[in-house]
């Protein structure tokens, strides 16, 4: 689901850093491959500038994005590996 939902638990910038997640995840961003400028993916999640920059910091902090300033956002290559699951407690 690519939509941003006001109802959710979640904050909007934390929906919109799974969404971007989940499709660099699924290969649709490959690693390598910028992704839309920041006003593209505003205009198309309907979210402010700020929420987009928090969004990317999200990322950023997780290892999947690389910013270069003055060139955009990219797909880190490689990608990091997928989080540990904790496994339940007996």
């Amino acid at each position: 689901m690519d939509t941003i939902s006001p109802d959710s638990p979640q904050y909007v910038y934390e929906q919109l850093a799974a969404i971007i997640e989940r499709k660099i995840r699924s290969g649709e961003y490959a690693p390598g491959t910028r992704l839309p400028g920041e006003l593209t993916m505003t205009h198309d999640y309907k979210v402010g500038p700020g929420t987009v920059r928090r969004a990317l910091d999200i990322l950023r902090d997780r290892g999947l994005v690389v910013t270069v300033r003055a060139r955009g956002s990219f797909v880190a290559d490689p990608l990091p590996p997928f989080p540990e699951t904790p496994e339940p407690s007996a």
